[in-house]
């Protein structure tokens, strides 16, 4: 998604902080425990969970810890779902229970097309309103593929409910240097980029 949840390769935020424990408080894990139990239970994919992240608003988004972004997730699909009410929500927390904005319309994949190992290929400079597993660093970008994973659902479509045939996704390798010109050392960055994000070069 386009906004401030893709902060993948963006610099300016200084080093990543890790906790030195994994839940801080007692209700952290229970979270974790009924997003997996939801997912289990096929009430929601992972990429709906992921775009129920993105669709926080963006103030609540970064003032929220990170197990608060996953319960607002789990919530804001259940009530969508129909499994609970946002009033059932209030009434359990004593108070008002934000949720994440409405869902707009996802895409369904583009035409089959397939990539071979050792292809250079270009990844589509294009923007998307809803889900997307395109990071913005890679946009218009060309890279060398090195490997192939088995089909999986087109998360664009995946994370709006829709329907779509699994697709396979490219490992794409990246000289970062064409990815952060003048900015980084000269190593190589591998990315997973899904087959309808990619465009062969030489192509309009």
């Amino acid at each position: 998604m386009d906004s401030l949840h893709d902060l993948g390769g963006k610099q300016g935020f200084g080093g990543v902080k890790y906790p030195d424990l994994p839940h801080h408080e007692t209700w952290e894990p229970v979270v974790r425990a009924l997003s997996a139990c939801a997912l289990r239970k096929h009430l929601y994919n992972m990429d709906e969970f992921r775009h129920a992240i993105e669709r926080m608003a963006p103030r609540h988004y970064v003032t929220a810890a990170y197990y608060e972004r996953h319960l607002t997730a789990v919530a804001t699909l259940l009530v969508e779902k129909g499994v609970v009410t946002h009033e059932e929500l209030e009434t359990l927390a004593g108070g008002a229970f934000p949720l994440a904005g409405p869902i707009g319309p996802g895409r369904l994949p583009a035409a089959p097309q397939s990539f071979a190992i050792g292809e250079t290929v270009r990844v589509k400079n294009e923007y998307v309103p809803g889900h997307v597993r395109m990071p913005a660093y890679i946009r218009g970008k060309t890279g060398v593929v090195v490997g192939i994973s088995p089909p999986y659902p087109f998360p664009d479509a995946a994370g709006h409910g829709m329907q779509a045939p699994g697709e396979p996704a490219y490992d794409v390798r990246f000289r970062a240097r064409d990815l952060w010109a003048d900015s980084c050392d000269d190593a190589m960055n591998h990315v997973g980029v899904f087959q309808s994000y990619l465009e062969k070069v030489g192509e309009d």
